[in-house]
């Protein structure tokens, strides 16, 4: 859905809005351990650029790790607090450093990952995390959640990258090895590896939740047929996994004017046999905490009397923000507030003849995951870049004079990023049942709906390769499943 950004956005920020996003900027590159301008110089006294210039600040890095406490304790110093090891986290004046809300734990990791990792792995991890993202747009998700305070929303930040990393490994484990992954442990002769391939690969069969269509407002959807879980049914591993798994695609489907996603609990059929507290509670903390400002609307459709109870318990686990954003229907007609009857699938009442039909992996799908060379080749490109913006952005904050001209380099920039992320991609990310289906495309194409007469619709399988592909993410709303009846191809709702 072209048009004006939302409000906080890139390219819609007030002025007070813009100047929180700099210094978000600068406290963020400081604890990366990136030099200010007047320290990216050589010897001779030239600027250095791309790879040299993070040649430097890997060496840095390597001789901090062992040596430098100096430099730990700047990075420390960002935030004055009384004692980082305090699990309240009071800082300065024995104010909290997220004023109450540090509902996880963050502050607190916060300190113990600058303690522990070296800032070019914090910087690293950064820019694994943006993807195809406006790096921009990235941060002011952590503003946006912490209301503009900067110190909260670093400290958020920093936690959500410790959790990517460390604990769910999402990028080198999860996304990597994908449902071909999960496939191969499934055989394997370890008792424990092969339940998890098994469990995880059981809720895609299922079709437990899936990705299909946008609502009103342009945004992809996640539906959770919430009748197919029975708990114990999965470990809790498997499930957790899934639900990263599940979001972390989504993400891919979302671009610089449609941000969040709609998610809609079909409650058809629930009993208590299907209520599961621990997967409701890992979701609520992987929102509010891991995946700011993600969520558009959730809806809640023909949750039965005997949700209400179960309603209050989990309300009160809820961040206000969050549960505003949280909508009960009761029928097709309720449901049409939030989604076009034609983008309803039958299965919900409406006019969408899509359904949900897994297709497994295939044995040649991922031939590109190995090619180390290419991949290498790529980072190189990638990092150029990444330093290209990083000096750009320290340029934005700094020449007050220059800013039009350096907005408009920074904004180049994130594209080239954008564009060098989905070259990237088939070697960092394993293909999935959204790739098998057309709906992400090479080149981060996105399409939600499939014309009637393409392959993906007759036979559910995945475009042509010369079947014509709508605009680029961003561009226009994506397609997968057939058109229903009465829509042209170029319905971009």
């Amino acid at each position: 859905m072209a048009g004006t950004p939302l409000p906080g956005r890139p390219g819609n920020l007030t002025p007070e809005q813009e100047v929180k996003l700099q210094e978000m900027w600068t406290a963020t590159l400081k604890v990366f351990g990136v030099p200010a301008l007047a320290e990216q110089t050589n010897g001779d006294g030239a600027s250095t650029t791309g790879s040299e210039s993070l040649e430097r600040a890997e060496k840095r890095s390597r001789a901090g790790t062992h040596g430098s406490e100096k430099k730990k304790k700047s990075r420390l110093s960002l935030f004055s607090r009384k004692n980082h090891d305090d699990p309240s986290g009071e800082g300065a004046d024995g104010v909290s450093a997220m004023d109450g809300e540090d509902k996880y734990g963050q502050t607190k990791e916060f300190y113990k990952v600058l303690d522990s990792q070296s800032p070019e792995d914090l910087r690293t991890a950064f820019w694994g995390m943006v993807k195809h993202d406006n790096p921009d747009a990235l941060l002011l998700r952590f503003l946006r959640a912490r209301k503009w305070n900067v110190q909260n929303a670093l400290i958020m930040l920093i936690a959500t990258m410790h959790w990517r990393g460390q604990e769910m490994h999402v990028d080198d484990d999860i996304m990597i090895r994908g449902e071909a992954g999960a496939a191969e442990d499934s055989k394997s002769s370890n008792g424990s590896v092969k339940r998890e391939g098994h469990d995880f690969l059981a809720q895609m069969r299922l079709g437990k939740s899936f990705l299909h269509g946008t609502d009103r407002e342009g945004r992809p959807m996640c539906f959770v047929r919430v009748r197919l879980h029975k708990q114990g049914e999965q470990t809790e591993p498997s499930l957790e996994r899934y639900t990263v798994y599940t979001i972390e695609t989504a993400r891919l489907l979302l671009h610089s004017n449609i941000d969040t996603a709609a998610i809609v609990f079909d409650m058809t059929d629930f009993s208590m046999a299907n209520m599961d507290y621990g997967p409701v509670k890992f979701m609520i903390k992987v929102f509010e905490a891991n995946y700011p400002e993600s969520l558009g609307v959730v809806l809640v459709h023909k949750s039965p009397w005997i949700f209400q109870s179960i309603w209050k318990i989990i309300r009160g686990w809820l961040d206000p923000v969050v549960a505003s954003k949280i909508h009960f229907t009761k029928n097709t007609q309720e449901l049409e507030e939030f989604i076009e009857r034609k983008h309803i699938t039958k299965e919900l009442g409406g006019d969408d003849p899509w359904d949900y039909h897994y297709i497994e992996a295939t044995p040649d799908e991922n031939k590109v995951l190995p090619d180390d060379a290419t991949k290498q080749k790529l980072l190189d490109e990638r990092a150029a870049v990444v330093k290209d913006y990083e000096t750009t952005t320290q340029q934005w904050i700094k020449f007050s004079e220059s800013r039009e001209t350096l907005e408009q380099k920074r904004t180049k920039l994130a594209e080239r990023l954008k564009s060098g992320y989905w070259e990237l991609d088939p070697y960092l990310r394993a293909r999935s049942f959204y790739d098998r289906t057309g709906m992400i495309n090479e080149g981060g194409r996105i399409q939600f709906y499939t014309p009637p007469t393409s392959p993906a619709a007759l036979n559910g399988t995945a475009p042509a390769q010369n079947e014509p592909i709508p605009a680029a993410n961003g561009a226009a709303p994506a397609q997968n499943g057939p058109i229903p009846a009465g829509h042209r191809d170029d319905d971009l709702d």
